[in-house]
């Protein structure tokens, strides 16, 4: 049970369904509200659910504790995390949940080229051609 618990294969396939789940309940959610006061509700939502979530499984740590680098790079990636919802909930006020979705993952292939460029990561070629798939399957999908 301990090794279907650490399996990132099963984290991210749970990330995928919620990610589509978060796309219907988002487009339903921000029918009859500004889409940024809707980012806001949906963010305290998470904010308490995931002190719960933290304070459960006892993973609370001194916060003075965390590295300079991490405090850093934990911003940045929140930064882009509110950049995102902002985009993609007025993308959903605006547009087909159908539509929008596909776009945003887009950012699988955003991700593997900034893996190459930032972390050094290189990708097989059947890597590049699934890539490539991505990219095209998302275009295909959102025209």
């Amino acid at each position: 049970m301990r090794i279907v618990l650490t399996s990132w294969p099963l984290w991210a396939a749970l990330s995928a369904v919620f990610a589509a789940l978060t796309a219907i309940f988002g487009k339903i959610g921000v029918e009859n509200v500004n889409s940024d006061f809707a980012t806001l509700i949906r963010t305290v939502i998470i904010l308490a659910v995931l002190a719960v979530f933290v304070a459960a499984t006892q993973a609370w740590q001194p916060l003075d504790a965390v590295p300079r680098r991490t405090w850093l790079f934990l911003a940045l990636s929140a930064l882009a995390t509110g950049a995102s919802w902002v985009c993609y909930y007025r993308a959903l006020k605006a547009g087909p949940a159908s539509g929008v979705a596909p776009i945003d993952k887009m950012s699988v292939v955003l991700v593997a080229l900034f893996a190459v460029l930032f972390l050094g990561e290189r990708p097989l070629v059947h890597n590049w051609i699934g890539i490539g798939l991505i990219a095209l399957g998302a275009v295909l999908v959102a025209v």
